[in-house]
């Protein structure tokens, strides 16, 4: 496979503006009357080296900050570097900014032809493949709308039904994935695993490090605009996790031991960590702590911002007594960008049904600066919870879903025994 992107030594510059600070107040009335000047430059990227081949996807990774956006403009054309070069072989498709290209006053329709064209389609080549846009899009009822009454979620479907339908032979996502339904965003991986096998370059960013994980075959590591850490992805994302992993150690203060009420006492840097900016007050799973396999699980959490922010990113697994995890989920995957913290408050996750085989559990709830960046507070096997299983047979694995064996073409003859 040949190198459909290569970037050799990229940096890209910006100046940095800083106003004056009036002393007098003849300089603060008049402040608004001078031109304020650039007092700096900072690099956004610097030093950038990598290359991505045909059919394969790359994942980039990085707080806010760290140069990932500025990369995918550059890649994109929507900026220029300052040193280095790049090459790119082939047509590109870029998501790069909800909505960017759209004009708010025109319709869905309208803008789906200005878009594809100026990817390089021509009207007819549009036309022909207007309908499966917007039936990828789901936005049949509503492409007669001007673009400006669209949800983010809906300007997301259609900027990437565009996308994946102006044949890209490479792709530039930047977070997309992270607004919309689940089910929608499950049709978009999709799609992009199709793209792949079919030879397209993907450049992902994402906050999401275990989607990187999963989906790309490399991973980079930015961090104020150089890189940390290049290759594969599972050792990319693990170098990138202790950081945040030290990080919130060195942040968590000191905190008097308490004591749950499930008789587990929490103690700081043993099973909780954070900085406590926010913390973590109480945890409820409901309708009680030993379920039947198969029934629902309401689990609520409870918490306290000691300062506003609108960065918090809830996480939650369910692990075993070995710390072997059966399930992860947090807000950011499940379509919640962030959640705003103000003051106290409460969060709930509601799993309609947990097929887990009978044992015992443990229930471990985070908090988390944008990004990962850091835990405000996370308790780790602090909450059990016993699930009973009753069953004719042994049971091997983790799950244990309602099954039966049925007869389907074993012969004219063929039985199962009840």
């Amino acid at each position: 496979m040949g190198a459909a992107i290569l970037v050799e030594n990229l940096g890209k510059r910006f100046h940095r503006y800083h106003a004056k600070k009036p002393v007098t107040l003849m300089e603060a009335a008049l402040s608004g009357l001078r031109r304020i000047q650039p007092m700096d430059d900072f690099w956004a990227l610097r030093g950038i080296s990598f290359e991505v081949a045909t059919g394969e996807m790359l994942g980039v990774i990085g707080h806010n900050g760290a140069g990932k956006s500025t990369l995918l403009q550059v890649l994109g054309k929507v900026a220029h570097p300052n040193e280095g070069r790049i090459k790119m072989r082939g047509r590109v498709g870029a998501l790069l900014d909800l909505g960017a290209g759209f004009h708010g006053d025109l319709t869905g329709r309208e803008n789906v032809f200005v878009a594809a064209i100026v990817t390089g389609l021509r009207r007819r080549e549009v036309t022909r493949r207007f309908d499966r846009i917007v039936e990828f899009a789901e936005l049949e009822s509503f492409i007669d709308n001007p673009v400006r009454t669209y949800s983010s979620g809906m300007m997301m479907r259609l900027a990437f039904s565009v996308a994946v339908h102006t044949d890209p032979e490479i792709l530039l996502v930047d977070e997309f994935l992270s607004v919309g339904d689940l089910a929608f965003q499950s049709k978009c991986l999709s799609r992009i695993a199709e793209m792949k096998a079919q030879g397209c370059a993907i450049v992902l960013v994402s906050h999401d490090a275990g989607q990187v994980e999963r989906l790309c075959d490399r991973a980079l590591w930015l961090k104020h605009g150089t890189i940390m850490a290049y290759g594969e992805p599972a050792a990319v994302v693990g170098q990138y996790t202790m950081e945040m992993q030290l990080k919130t150690q060195q942040l968590t203060p000191q905190h008097p031991a308490q004591f749950t009420p499930f008789g587990t006492e929490l103690r700081v840097n043993e099973n909780r960590f954070g900085s406590l900016e926010s913390e973590i007050t109480g945890v409820r799973l409901l309708p009680q702590t030993q379920i039947d396999s198969g029934s629902p699980l309401y689990i609520e959490i409870d918490y306290q911002a000691h300062q506003p922010t609108d960065s918090a990113i809830f996480s939650l697994t369910i692990s075993q007594e070995n710390g072997e995890v059966c399930l992860d989920v947090n807000t950011l995957v499940m379509g919640i960008p962030c959640v705003r913290l103000q003051e106290e408050g409460t969060i709930r996750l509601v799993i309609d049904r947990l097929d887990l085989r009978g044992g015992r559990y443990f229930v471990n709830v985070g908090m988390y600066k944008q990004n990962w960046e850091y835990a405000y507070d996370y308790h780790w096997h602090v909450y059990p919870l016993t699930v009973d299983a009753t069953l004719p047979y042994k049971e091997i694995g983790i799950l244990c879903p309602p099954m039966r064996w049925e007869v389907a073409t074993f012969g004219v003859n063929a039985l199962l025994a009840p």
